[in-house]
């Protein structure tokens, strides 16, 4: 367990990639929001 366990948070970011314990954030959608906004005005 540690830096070089794949199955663990720490060796996620230690080996630059994701997963279940490392989930990457989603992008928020920005336009969708906007454009409903203006649609209600």
């Amino acid at each position: 367990m540690g830096k070089g366990d794949r199955r663990t948070r720490r060796g996620k970011i230690w080996r630059g990639t994701y997963g279940k314990y490392r989930p990457k954030k989603k992008k928020k959608k920005k336009q969708q929001q906007e454009a409903a906004a203006a649609d209600s005005q």
